[in-house]
């Protein structure tokens, strides 16, 4: 094994105790799976440990050095997924009023869209960033193999620790979802605070230095 046994057993019950306590991600898979149902919750948090998987290759890579050498490329890229978090809340509350057409638009969700909602949420938190490129290289050790080799391991111990812990939040809320968007004047204000919610993650990912 490329990694420290000691090392991955530490590792992960760091990861799990870091995974349990909601956090953006959980509450961006949250309010999908509330939004959009189960298969809407699952799939968000598929396109989360996606941007996680971006930001592991990166940092085994070394692209890192590049996000830290010009932190204006990083600050873009911050500011641009908080723009797009809080336009998507926008258009939530906007449209709680529709009627059966939202019923339409949260089930677009359910797909493509909340796939790539995810990737965008999770590549743009400055949280994530920090994670990969700060937390993981405490658990490498060079002498124990390819630094490459550790940080993918450790990566894809993450990535499945993650999906299932955000994973079962989305499955769960969109089970509690689907009942609640059956009662329109409930469906109305499940849109109007998932909405709110993802304006308020995007305002704290903008706030985020």
């Amino acid at each position: 094994m490329p990694v420290d046994p000691h090392l991955l057993t530490v590792f992960t019950v760091t990861t799990i105790v870091a995974l349990v306590t909601p956090g953006p991600d959980m509450l961006f898979v949250l309010g999908c799976g509330m939004r959009g149902g189960a298969r809407a919750g699952l799939l968000a948090t598929l396109g989360v440990i996606t941007g996680d998987a971006l930001y592991v290759v990166a940092a085994a890579a070394g692209l890192a050095v590049l996000l830290t050498t010009f932190p204006v490329v990083f600050t873009v890229l911050r500011f641009a997924g908080a723009a797009y978090l809080v336009y998507l809340g926008v258009q939530m509350i906007r449209r709680r009023k529709n009627g059966h057409v939202d019923v339409a638009a949260a089930g677009a969700m359910s797909g493509r869209r909340a796939f790539l909602n995810g990737v965008v949420s999770s590549a743009a938190n400055p949280q994530t960033f920090t994670f990969m490129v700060a937390f993981l290289p405490q658990f490498i050790a060079p002498e124990a193999g390819p630094v490459w080799a550790q940080f993918a391991v450790l990566g894809a111990v993450l990535i499945v620790l993650e999906f299932l812990a955000d994973g079962t939040v989305g499955v769960l809320a969109g089970r509690i979802g689907g009942w609640l968007r059956g009662r329109q004047a409930v469906r109305r204000r499940v849109d109007a605070a998932t909405g709110s919610l993802f304006i308020g993650l995007g305002v704290r990912l903008a706030a985020e230095h």
